[in-house]
């Protein structure tokens, strides 16, 4: 067979031989009537006078994954830290436009930060396990913000940490510290920690970069599993890792979002130039 020439063999090459796509050829079909998690209408950020984020106008299905790339600086981590406000932290910025979450812009004043946060859960690109015990780092939040009964915790704790495939691991040591468990168990400990506060939506900011391939390909395989209960949006430097999780992909550049669609039509069939540059590696 002759060797594929143009464009599409330099996007096809950009992506391993054996890559599966999530069953997501249906994906207009599956999700088209059903009302998006995360609605973002003319959406900007500023630090202080420098604006991230420009005029961002997309939606995030329910119950999918939804992954964000594009290079260093062009604003990916600053949009997912928008949506449960996580940069407020940061003195001096601002945002205009609508992030809408299950009906309600979290930029509306009076929005309860803490409920906020609870629904909406992130796992950060370093695990960050509470210096607790392995049992603790998942009771906290549930025990915390009285979610459940307290006779209830245990129960919950176990069931955490079996969806983040993580307990026959521990269940003979969930007294021991977090932190004598390994890099990828930690990951997926926070995880679990995320999902005991009974999040809707999940946000993961690049949360297989710190990890080895062995511990990547468990976390990857826990995104699959969690979609079927959870929106997940990811960001990623990873474009493999975008092909094997997402359904949907954004490509931001400079602030800006270029192009939006199908995972298996970005990855094979973009519309824009600079989507197949930066996919394909002559990104300058």
């Amino acid at each position: 067979m002759t060797a594929p020439h143009g464009p599409d063999a330099r996007i096809t090459s950009a992506i391993p031989p054996r890559t599966v796509f999530p069953a997501a050829e249906d994906f207009r079909s599956t999700h088209g009537d059903e009302a998006p998690c995360i609605t973002v209408r003319n959406f900007s950020f500023w630090y202080g006078t420098h604006q991230v984020l420009h005029d961002l106008t997309f939606s995030v299905p329910q119950r999918a994954v939804t992954a964000v790339i594009g290079p260093s600086g062009c604003g990916k981590s600053t949009f997912l830290r928008s949506i449960n406000r996580m940069n407020d932290l940061i003195p001096e910025t601002r945002a205009t436009g609508e992030l809408i979450v299950e009906g309600r812009n979290v930029y509306e004043r009076g929005l309860d930060l803490v409920a906020h946060r609870q629904r909406v859960g992130m796992v950060f690109q370093r695990p960050n396990v509470f210096p607790k015990s392995i049992y603790q780092n998942v009771a906290y939040g549930p025990t915390l913000n009285a979610l459940i009964p307290k006779a209830d915790v245990p129960d919950l704790v176990e069931d955490c940490l079996r969806r983040a495939a993580l307990w026959d691991e521990v269940k003979d040591r969930l007294h021991s510290p977090a932190t004598g468990l390994s890099g990828g168990q930690q990951q997926r400990l926070c995880i679990a920690r995320a999902l005991g506060n009974q999040p809707s939506t999940l946000l993961m900011d690049e949360p297989c970069s710190a990890l080895d391939p062995g511990a990547t390909a468990k976390v990857e395989e826990l995104i699959l599993e969690l979609k079927r209960d959870y929106t997940i949006v990811i960001v990623t430097h990873n474009m493999q890792q975008a092909a094997r999780v997402s359904s949907l992909t954004g490509f931001f550049e400079s602030g800006v979002l270029v192009e939006m669609g199908p995972t298996r039509q970005i990855f094979t069939a973009p519309t824009h130039e600079r989507t197949e540059a930066y996919i394909t590696g002559r990104f300058g």
